[in-house]
């Protein structure tokens, strides 16, 4: 009876092993190119720059011949576009992409379905949603550029404290908090560097009186511009962004994925599906990371100076719910704007 029950076992066990397994591999399934090639277009609303996108954007269409339709805002305004149009019963866009806290939201109320295109089987399991509605395919580290003709080589900062310095007030430009769900994740997520004193930290830098801008985008050029000695924004700009630039290559980078979705009342799901395959890609992923991003696909790199040591020190933050960023909206609203 004992060998009985040990090969009863072992043959459940088996048995159990191969059904998840063809689950888990049912979910990711080639798209449709000839179906794709029929819907002629794709519309996608997103967070990534236009010298990015634009990249991605001519490899899709020289390659399948379809038409990407795109239109660029922050995350807040890319979720509250979608969400409004949802609302309304007239959603306008085939695919979403957004910081996974973003999709997140967007995803609880229902706006996407489940799609996992078969290159992402390539990326890390941890990234995976294990409902096979989102995508991570590129993640967005948040850490410290600078001006490198304004601060001299001595002075650049290392650490996060060194943006409290006293030299510096005046001197920084960041994102608002109030109005940019990045940067409240951003600062949110800080106790996991600064511990139980993280919005004391977010005080004292709020002391420093930063110029405030909608979003990380607009960081970079500012500080090109010489309109700013120190930002806080994505590394990758270091490279996007032409301009004297430079970063802290700090021991903690927060980082966050970036995701993309397909809409559950796509007019184009065909092309919608055929778009998020090529971004997963190893082409889709050489093409964004010779550019500057930091992407999924193993063993490939931004063409960025100890770009191996910013992923080394990347720490993922965690994402606040709909009510944690209200509250968090408000808070920042009385540290940064209160006389």
């Amino acid at each position: 009876m004992k060998t009985f029950g040990n090969r009863s076992l072992f043959s459940f066990g088996l048995l159990s092993s191969l059904f998840f397994f063809l689950c888990a591999h049912a979910q990711a399934q080639s798209p449709d190119v000839e179906a794709a090639k029929k819907d002629g277009k794709v519309v996608i609303y997103g967070t990534v720059v236009p010298q990015i996108m634009n990249l991605l954007q001519r490899g899709f269409e020289k390659k399948y011949g379809i038409k990407v339709d795109y239109w660029r805002a922050s995350a807040t305004k890319v979720m509250d576009r979608a969400l409004t149009e949802w609302r309304a019963g007239r959603p306008g866009f085939d695919v979403v992409i957004a910081i996974r806290g973003a999709q997140l939201l967007m995803k609880k109320e229902g706006l996407f379905t489940r799609y996992v295109p078969p290159s992402s089987e390539n990326f890390p399991a941890k990234f995976k949603d294990k409902d096979g509605i989102l995508t991570a395919w590129r993640v967005t580290p948040v850490g410290i550029l600078y001006n490198t003709e304004l601060v001299k080589p001595g002075e650049a900062p290392k650490t996060l404290d060194d943006l409290l310095d006293p030299k510096w007030k005046k001197k920084i430009v960041m994102p608002d908090p109030t109005q940019h769900t990045s940067t409240a994740q951003f600062l949110w997520n800080l106790e996991k560097i600064k511990g139980e004193r993280w919005l004391e930290y977010v005080r004292a830098l709020a002391k420093q009186q930063p110029h405030l801008l909608e979003s990380m985008a607009p960081v970079p050029n500012t500080l090109a511009k010489g309109e700013g000695h120190l930002g806080i924004t994505y590394l990758q700009y270091v490279t996007q962004v032409k301009g004297p630039l430079g970063f802290a290559l700090m021991d903690k980078i927060l980082t966050d994925t970036n995701d993309m979705a397909l809409s559950s009342r796509a007019a184009n799901p065909n092309a919608a599906k055929v778009f998020m395959e090529y971004a997963c890609s190893l082409e889709g992923q050489k093409t964004v990371a010779e550019a500057g991003e930091f992407v999924l696909y193993s063993g490939i790199y931004p063409v960025m100076k100890d770009a191996d040591k910013v992923v080394s020190n990347m720490v993922f933050m965690d994402n606040p719910t709909e009510e944690q960023l209200k509250k968090l909206s408000a808070e920042f609203r009385q540290i940064f704007f209160a006389k």
